[in-house]
């Protein structure tokens, strides 16, 4: 039994107002061609599936219609909500959905046994477990009873998660113990590498839970949220995925991929890693005016779909007529037919101006998460360590509460 493990589709995720969806197009293409050369049994897919709360038309078409698609091929697909997801909407279809082999868990269940998903063979038998775990909330996670315990919210969150994943695998010591399991997952661990493009929740990344939260008794962990693909806690049996795009120019450089486990004689195997096929180049240009021109005079992609290009212009002093150059090099790349500027900023190095301001020369308001913004405020505002965290936690409990309702 071959297992595909991929998350953080973000299905209408726009970059710089331009959206992306002509790569997810292409993902799926791909994900199907080798879905069926790689006689995949079960697909795992570890949260986000969309990129809002309350997707668009065209996006939750997308969904349904790469869905349709695996209709006819003997799949077992398990879906999990991530924090960009709205539960209610993945939810909604479950019972039409789980009489074609697709199982959607959008939120924490009411009994935790729900989570735990059956997987079997060709011969109807249970050949594999799914801990099939979402992202999971404060509400999911909190409890007035024992909040007391804890010395912050912060805490009682990675208490509540580290339970959260003991009491499903007590339940599978028991009632699977010759069985497999997989365990997903929706979260910050510590020690990951984080791109810009994640949303931070839970008082940024100080939620983080640590590795060994996962009990023994799950052979391999697919986790989802973090953008780039990578190894927790030096055990390669705990993986991210990453993100099967690049959501951000951070993740330029990203090597995009999806994981594939096999079950072999009731053990799961290590890993393998699949890349997937790069669309689009993200690709940054940073100098002087001229120098920045010449490259991208020089500069001629060669992928399927038009390069998104971010410049930064530095220069020591400062100018108008730089400005006014600037904007007249970026109008006169408009028409160019291999690759479009999506974002450009200008430094001056030496322009005299005060730097003791919310924000600095060249950094953007719109490059910056509500988080940043906040903790940028807190910083100029002197206010001090022990108000502060204070602070932190009603804006992040704030801040959640409005990304539900989106």
């Amino acid at each position: 039994m071959k297992i595909l493990h991929t998350a953080d589709w973000h299905i209408g995720k726009i970059l710089h107002k331009h959206p992306l969806e002509d790569e997810l197009f292409h993902f799926f293409d791909w994900l199907i061609q080798l879905i069926q050369t790689e006689s995949i049994d079960v697909l795992l897919v570890s949260g986000d599936v969309f990129d809002l709360a309350n997707p668009a038309v065209k996006d939750r078409q997308m969904y349904y219609q790469f869905l349709s698609r695996l209709l006819g091929m003997e799949i077992k697909v398990i879906i999990t909500g991530g924090n960009h997801d709205s539960v209610g909407l993945l939810n909604a279809p479950q019972t039409i959905l789980q009489e074609l082999k697709i199982t959607v868990v959008g939120g924490a269940t009411e009994n935790i046994a729900d989570e735990l998903i059956e997987v079997k063979n060709t011969a109807g038998e249970v050949e594999l477990i799914v801990a099939a775990v979402p992202f999971l909330r404060d509400k999911d996670l909190r409890n007035t009873a024992t909040d007391g315990k804890y010395k912050s919210r912060v805490e009682a969150i990675q208490e509540g998660i580290k339970n959260h994943y003991a009491e499903l695998a007590e339940i599978c010591e028991v009632k699977y113990p010759t069985l497999p399991v997989i365990a997903m997952g929706h979260l910050y661990a510590r020690g990951v590498k984080t791109s810009e493009s994640e949303r931070e929740i839970q008082i940024g990344n100080t939620a983080m839970i640590e590795s060994s939260i996962f009990s023994e008794t799950f052979d391999y962990v697919a986790l989802g949220h973090i953008h780039r693909p990578q190894v927790i806690g030096e055990n390669e049996q705990i993986r991210y995925s990453g993100s099967p795009i690049a959501l951000s120019f951070s993740e330029k450089k990203d090597h995009k991929i999806v994981l594939v486990v096999e079950v072999e004689n009731g053990k799961i195997n290590a890993p393998k890693v699949f890349p997937i096929l790069k669309q689009r180049e993200l690709k940054k240009f940073k100098g002087t005016l001229e120098s920045v021109k010449n490259d991208l005079e020089k500069y001629a992609p060669d992928f399927p779909l038009i390069s998104f290009v971010e410049i930064e212009i530095v220069e020591e002093q400062f100018s108008s007529l730089v400005l006014a150059e600037v904007e007249e090099m970026v109008a006169g790349f408009s028409e160019n037919q291999q690759f479009k500027i999506l974002k450009n900023r200008i430094h001056f190095d030496n322009d005299g101006k005060d730097t003791s301001d919310l924000f600095k020369e060249g950094v953007h308001i719109e490059d910056l998460n509500p988080l940043e913004v906040f903790k940028k405020k807190l910083d100029l505002e002197a206010v001090e360590p022990s108000q502060k965290a204070a602070l932190l936690d009603a804006f992040m409990e704030l801040l959640e509460m409005v990304e539900q309702s989106e």
